[in-house]
């Protein structure tokens, strides 16, 4: 009788971990990675089902996919070292350019060029500058170029700093979040800018800006 009672249990476990071994795992070029089982390989693209929405698919082609790594313990390589394709890493290169390019999806915060291109905005916006836009827009341009400060806590494994794709991955989304919060930013601060500028200062401010030569 014993025995006989822990059989559910058993049994349970067993089905849990069959279900939790069922689902493969995509790993994608752009660092993402989506866990679920792989239905479909063909016509040029690997076809999972929706992780949150019941009966819908996702068809990720090819040249997106790093890697597909089956429950089975088989792992599928798309990814391959082609300068003629631009692709100039190694396949182990590439596995930390993408390690690189996720940890900075997770960890990397630029609130300061958001805040940066924020201030820059309401300023000329305040000013009520007819080309205000082309300072937060130049700012966000400009943003990119600093030197990225990778913080160890936005690392998953400290191992990975030890490997210049890691930090080139990491660079290339933490500059691209720079623009696109910048973006953000600036764009906020500029309407702010305007509906300061129109509802206090546009009376208060001069019209004109007067200047002679002797």
């Amino acid at each position: 009788m014993i025995r006989l009672s822990f059989l559910p249990v058993a049994l349970q476990l067993i089905s849990l971990s069959c279900f939790s071994q069922s689902k493969d795992t995509v790993l994608l070029m752009n660092g993402n990675i989506v866990v679920e089982k792989v239905i479909d390989t063909l016509i040029g693209a690997v076809t999972v089902m929706h992780p949150e929405k019941a009966g819908e698919k996702l068809h990720f082609e090819y040249d997106q996919i790093y890697a597909v790594k089956y429950a089975s313990g088989f792992t599928d390589y798309y990814y391959r070292q082609d300068s003629l394709l631009g692709n100039y890493f190694t396949r182990d290169e590439m596995e930390y350019y993408i390690y690189g390019e996720r940890d900075a999806r997770k960890g990397f915060k630029p609130r300061g060029s958001m805040i940066g291109a924020g201030a820059v905005g309401l300023v000329s916006g305040g000013l009520g500058i007819f080309f205000a836009p082309v300072f937060p827009v130049g700012y966000m341009g400009l943003s990119g170029i600093p030197k990225v400060r990778i913080r160890h806590s936005t690392i998953s494994n400290p191992n990975y700093i030890e490997h210049d794709a890691y930090i080139l991955g990491y660079e290339r989304v933490a500059r691209s979040k720079r623009r696109l919060q910048s973006l953000l930013g600036g764009a906020i601060g500029l309407a702010a800018g305007y509906g300061l500028y129109f509802g206090v200062l546009k009376n208060a401010l001069p019209t004109t800006l007067n200047i002679s030569f002797k």
